[in-house]
């Protein structure tokens, strides 16, 4: 194996080491045993990223034109920027466009060691005490370009001119994360501004292992992909609807999206009320111990405070040794993977997640199925929901709560509401689980959001929204979102109203948490998508009574933590395309595609989680690395 940055005597011991598929016990135990340095560990990491993090696609007119796809490219694109010095970056031959930096080309102060110094100052350490200087020493992590880094730049995977590309300090998290002892090595390629599709106007497309030619999963995809890849050892993201668990799901690895007020936002570009800082690795027990590290109070995020008195007293990892579930009661969200109310091209991966509740009742647990056609919380809701929601029910059914032309009540909806208490037969059938929401973004929420970072970073160009639609550049691609369009609307909004969306949510929160102890459930087992990843340039499944496209999103955007866990692979998949101003079913189309199961807990029952994915881990070993990515020769 070469090893370009490692010393002569580093490079000897890494013959016996190989990070493809390690832990991060793996790795410390390697270190420990001195059968390789820290220094040897990042070269390795950066030997595959060298191998696989090439262009996955043609761009016959450049990053910002349209793209066609390639088959079986070996490159996934998954890592915009690199933690490198321009003198290590130039010789490990890695592009320009990865420096760290494009504004500080010099790049030479001394209090901004690159990723590979600081795993020299490691392994001088380490040699001196004989002890590892953290937690997570020696783990190598990506970190989703939504988040500030004080020594790379932070853009969101926008192509904008700032003054100075690098923020005046680190996310809260990420700060965390160094204190361990992680070697942040990489910012991760990401959907533009964190919204959808596989593309960034800086990073350029990027690209799923298992296939190629298919999307990689939501926004923070370039995390996922990393991980699912071994170009790190675990990554961070950001979910606001999927964005954590599809690319988990997708790419066969584990992915938390956890309790919204457990982990500090500080920050992150565009920060909302649904986004939630998220841990990606290949085990349970490794996504436990990044968030043993990153989880807690930070006075700089005001939902953090929930938190206080609510983390467990030991450690997330402790629960992730458990191969039993004996005691625990589960339901099954059945609502979610009805057959007659779904499509074809869900088939497979709701045959893979009816294993996955055949494994938790030969774990022990007391698994609580409503039937394959039963709805688990459908009473529940029907009695707790008009109440709960109010003026939101009212607006939903416009048919039982008449307004006039001025928007004012045409009767007394308070005498309706009384009488579907009253009788719960009079409530829409239309009210079932699938349509409860809630919405993620609400009016002036982006771009307040997005201007207040601006305003705390204090960049000398790039102050405001508006800055980023008149200074940016966007790619232009019918294929995917237009990202200009979306910063225009964004500038419209001239008011600032969250409270609807903090009222929803916190009804929605209540109900479902009232819908779970009338059963008694302890977790819940669902699906985190139906469908399988489409190809890049090819139409989404449409939706499906309730079912979006890209997933089942509601419990994590109310306040529960939700984590996925690899389920197995499809042998066949339905594909869409486009026939006129119509889209047509291709299949069955022969591909092994990962599918990943989502456990559900209370908010703040991380350590349940925990324990329950463990569990299904180690009975199911389901976890496969991408053909085509392994260890180099």
């Amino acid at each position: 194996m070469l090893v370009i940055g490692a010393a002569a005597g580093d490079a000897q011991r890494a013959r016996s080491f190989d990070v493809h598929e390690a832990t991060i016990a793996d790795i410390q135990r390697a270190l420990q045993s001195k059968r390789i340095t820290t220094v040897a560990v990042v070269d390795q990491y950066l030997q595959r990223i060298k191998a696989y993090n090439g262009r996955c696609v043609n761009e016959p007119q450049g990053i910002l034109g349209p793209i066609t796809t390639i088959p079986r490219a070996g490159q996934i694109n998954a890592l915009s920027t690199l933690n490198l010095r321009p003198a290590a970056r130039e010789r490990w031959g890695f592009d320009a466009r990865k420096a760290r930096s494009l504004t500080d080309r010099v790049d030479s102060a001394a209090l901004l060691p690159d990723a590979l110094e600081t795993a020299a100052a490691q392994d001088q350490v380490f040699a001196r005490t004989g002890r590892l200087s953290g937690p997570l020493h020696g783990v190598v992590i990506a970190i989703k370009d939504q988040y500030d880094t004080k020594d790379m730049r932070t853009t969101s995977g926008a192509d904008a001119q700032y003054a100075n590309d690098r923020p005046p300090d680190d996310a809260t998290f990420v700060a965390k994360l160094r204190d361990a002892g992680a070697i942040i090595l990489a910012k991760a390629n990401l959907a533009e501004y964190a919204v959808d599709g596989a593309r960034s106007s800086f990073g350029g497309t990027f690209c799923n292992p298992y296939d190629t030619e298919r999307e990689p999963g939501m926004s923070s995809a370039g995390s996922g992909t990393a991980v699912a890849a071994n170009l790190v050892t675990c990554a961070i993201g950001e979910e606001t609807v999927v964005s954590v668990r599809w690319p988990a799901a997708v790419n066969s690895i584990v992915g938390l999206a956890p309790t919204k007020e457990l982990v500090s936002t500080d920050g992150m570009i565009g920060a909302g009320i649904n986004m939630r800082v998220g841990p990606m690795c290949r085990t349970v027990a490794d996504t436990a111990r990044i968030l043993d590290v990153i989880a807690g109070y930070d006075p700089r995020d005001a939902y953090t405070a929930v938190s206080v008195g609510r983390t467990p007293r030991t450690s997330y990892l402790e629960a992730t040794t458990a191969r039993s579930l004996a005691g625990l009661r589960i339901g099954v969200v059945r609502e979610y993977l009805n057959r007659t109310l779904l499509a074809q091209a869900d088939a497979q991966s709701v045959d893979l997640v009816e294993r996955a509740i055949d494994v938790l009742k030969k774990l022990g647990a007391t698994v609580v199925d409503p039937g394959p056609e039963g709805a688990l919380f459908q009473q529940c809701i029907v009695r707790a929901a008009p109440e709960l929601l109010s003026s939101a029910f009212a607006r939903q059914y416009r048919p039982l709560f008449p307004v006039t032309a001025a928007g004012q009540p045409e009767g007394d909806q308070i005498a309706t509401l009384v009488e579907m208490r009253a009788d719960p037969s009079r409530v829409p059938e239309a009210l079932t689980l699938r349509a409860l929401g809630g919405g993620f973004v609400e009016p002036g929420e982006d771009k307040y959001m997005l201007n207040r970072y601006l305003r705390e970073r204090g960049d000398a160009n790039i102050k405001t929204n508006a800055d980023l639609i008149a200074k940016a550049s966007f790619y232009d691609d019918p294929n995917f979102p237009n990202r200009r369009a979306a910063r225009e609307q964004a500038e419209r909004a001239t008011v600032l109203d969250t409270s609807a969306r903090l009222h929803t949510r916190g009804a929605l929160q209540t109900i479902l948490l009232h819908c779970m102890e009338e059963q008694k459930l302890d977790a819940l087992v669902a699906p985190m998508s139906t469908v399988p990843p489409k190809k890049l340039l090819s139409p989404r499944e449409p939706p499906s009574n309730g079912r979006t496209p890209i997933g089942w999103f509601m419990f994590g955007q109310q306040g529960f933590p939700v984590i996925d866990v690899p389920a197995g692979f499809t042998t066949a998949v339905w594909d869409r395309e486009r026939v006129g101003n119509e889209t047509r079913l291709i299949g069955p189309v022969a591909a092994q595609l990962p599918v990943g199961v989502d456990f559900i807990a209370r908010p703040f029952g991380e350590p349940l989680l925990f324990r329950i994915a463990a569990a299904y881990e180690a009975a199911t070993k389901h976890r496969r690395p991408p053909d085509g990515f392994g260890p180099l020769p």
